[in-house]
C-alpha cells in the first residue's frame, strides 16, 4: 500500500522559516515524481513545487520562487519543503503528493497519491 506520511507543519511568525517533510512508501518513491501543493481556506488547492526523484529537475509555484527550497533523500524516501521568510499568505494546508511523470508538474490531476495535509500557520 502506497503512503505519504508528512509532518513538520506549525505556527511561525512572518519571516521565519519551517521545513516540511514527506516520507515516502520505498516502492514508489525512485520512480514517482513528488510535488507539495498547498491549499488556504476558501481558495483553490495551488502548486508550490515539485522535483524527480534524482533531484535533477525542480519547478516552482511562481508565488515561492526564492523563498521556498524542494529536496529530496533518496537513502531516508523523504521529500522535504525548505520554507523561508514566510508571510502570512503562506498560510495553507500543505499536501505532499505523487504522480509517475514530469509532465504538467503543475496540475493536481498528474498525482495519483496524497498525504493527509499539514497546517501551516504564519501569524504577523
Amino acid at each position: 500500500q502506497v503512503q505519504l506520511v508528512e509532518s513538520g507543519g506549525g505556527l511561525v511568525q512572518a519571516g521565519g522559516s519551517l521545513r516540511l517533510s514527506c516520507v515516502v512508501s520505498e516502492h514508489i518513491f525512485s520512480r514517482y515524481v513528488m510535488a507539495w501543493f498547498r491549499q488556504a481556506p476558501g481558495k483553490e488547492r495551488e502548486f508550490v513545487a515539485a522535483i524527480t526523484w534524482s533531484g535533477i529537475s525542480t519547478d516552482y509555484g511562481d508565488s515561492v520562487k526564492g523563498r521556498f527550497t524542494i529536496s529530496a533523500d533518496n537513502a531516508k524516501n523523504t521529500v522535504y519543503l525548505q520554507m523561508n521568510s514566510l508571510k502570512r499568505e503562506d498560510t495553507a494546508v500543505y499536501y505532499c503528493a505523487a504522480g509517475p511523470r514530469w509532465v504538467h508538474v503543475n496540475y493536481e490531476s498528474e498525482y495519483d497519491y496524497w498525504a493527509q495535509g499539514t497546517q501551516v500557520t504564519v501569524s504577523s
